[in-house]
């Protein structure tokens, strides 16, 4: 594999093309980014009884989530042991056990092996079921209802993992008393690297006033706030923010409900819970944006949450959920589905905008010399600022900036490169890595290889 420190540089700005499309890097991905970190499995609403079930991966490892008779939730590596088939084909349900369709060995909720056919008369005496259980996820965590997991024992909780970012990241999650639940998925496959889905919500903002300038048209009619021949905001607002393990987002300066053409329920909804929220979270949270955990849990700002799978360098499939307040009457539920339908969906007037890029930065890459070619990251913000202004981690004083995705690709960096926990920890726990550099020097100097 290449040196991955010459393909990567959060300093001077640079990323290499090489990282969307090399096989090579992509399997050390595997092994050192998704076996290493905290991946999001479930929300507690998708498993409401005891035996609900849900699949879903880590990496492109499948994976069982389940709640147990106690109400634990576990997660098992979906893979018998006997010749390797899954265990569980259904997407999600209730099970007292679940049998692979192949030669029906059976398994309890737990994942242990509890049957084998012709055990008695096939199988030698004393045969050992119980280390032929499915595999468990060895850590398993909650945050406000939202269920991550990972293979790697010495990580830091998930606590100290989210950091600072657990202040942005409870203005999605943490704004309604009653709480919230996760409704209508949408799933596709998108022929792209998974990279340049999670770094968008991670950092970028200024794409939208260009590859949506349509929408944005659509949805402004009749707003002065936009300009009329461009769809650019013409006072851009907001703020970006990055920490330490690879998170990061941004903040609109308008709130949702006041986007025009929102649904009138919902824009009479928001304005009377919108005392509530602020109370709970003040007034800089109540206002959504988007944001991405490190490294595929992406929330954006209408009331919708997604992760994106990596299905090889070239390919993603991603699962995005309508995500609602428990308590909001159910015509505010059903213009949320709406909403989300018509912007993020697959056939969301925002969604297929973002597609069209990705995918066809995916397909130009496919060329030898394309991807060698830097990218070039230098748009840093007026101000790079750090817990002291009262906005904990990293952030900066404007919303268009480089700095989130930097600070990402800095981390998936130092991951790629084989840190231990211990050394991560040491490495990262200080001001991101995003301190202004010579930009013209640095891509002089690089190694496009």
């Amino acid at each position: 594999m290449p040196d991955i420190h010459q393909l990567i540089d959060p300093v001077g700005g640079y990323v290499s093309g090489r990282i969307f499309v090399d096989d090579d890097i992509y399997a050390q991905e595997l092994e050192n980014v998704w076996q290493r970190t905290w991946v999001f499995l479930a929300h507690e609403s998708m498993l409401p009884k005891k035996g609900s079930y849900i699949q879903t991966y880590i990496g492109e490892d499948p994976i069982v989530v389940v709640r147990q008779r106690s109400g634990e939730v576990i997660a098992f590596l979906n893979q018998c042991r006997h010749r390797g088939m899954r265990i569980c084909r259904a997407d999600r349900g209730v099970a007292k056990s679940f049998m692979c369709s192949f030669h029906g060995w059976a398994y309890d909720l737990q994942g242990n092996l509890v049957d084998i056919p012709h055990e008695d008369n096939a199988y030698p005496a004393g045969l050992d079921k119980s280390k032929l259980s499915a595999i468990r996820v060895p850590r398993i965590e909650n945050y406000n209802g939202f269920i991550f997991g990972s293979w790697d024992e010495t990580i830091p909780p998930l606590e100290e993992y989210l950091g600072n970012a657990k202040y942005y990241l409870d203005g999605y999650i943490d704004r309604y008393e009653g709480g919230m639940e996760a409704i209508a998925v949408h799933k596709w496959v998108l022929p792209a690297n998974w990279k340049f889905n999670v770094e968008q919500p991670t950092s970028d903002m200024q794409h939208s006033e260009i590859s949506h300038v349509s929408a944005v048209e659509a949805l402004a009619s009749g707003s002065d706030t936009f300009n009329r021949k461009t769809g650019r905001e013409k006072v851009p607002t907001g703020r970006q923010f990055f920490s330490p393990y690879g998170h990061g987002g941004a903040f609109f300066g308008k709130r949702g409900a006041e986007i025009p053409n929102t649904a009138p329920a919902l824009v009479e909804w928001e304005n009377t819970v919108r005392s509530s929220i602020e109370s709970r979270l003040g007034e800089f949270r109540e206002v959504r944006g988007h944001m991405n955990v490190f490294p595929n849990f992406m929330l954006l700002g209408n009331y919708t949450f997604r992760v994106t799978h990596p299905r090889g360098p070239h390919e993603m499939e991603i699962w995005s959920w309508a995500f609602v307040p428990k308590d909001a009457p159910q015509e505010v539920k059903e213009a949320i589905r709406v909403d989300v339908m018509r912007t993020f969906s697959p056939g969301g007037m925002f969604e297929q905008d973002d597609a069209e890029n990705w995918e066809e930065m995916q397909r130009i890459l496919r060329g030898a010399k394309a991807r060698k070619t830097g990218f070039t990251y230098n748009m840093r913000g007026v101000a790079v600022t750090t817990d002291d202004d009262g906005y904990p981690g990293g952030s900066t004083a404007h919303v268009y900036s480089d700095n989130a995705a930097l600070n990402m690709y800095g981390f998936y960096r130092d991951l790629m490169a084989g840190h231990s926990w211990e050394e991560l920890k040491a490495m990262r726990g200080g001001t991101p890595e995003v301190a202004i550099a010579d930009f013209s020097a640095v891509m002089d100097s690089a190694v496009l290889g």
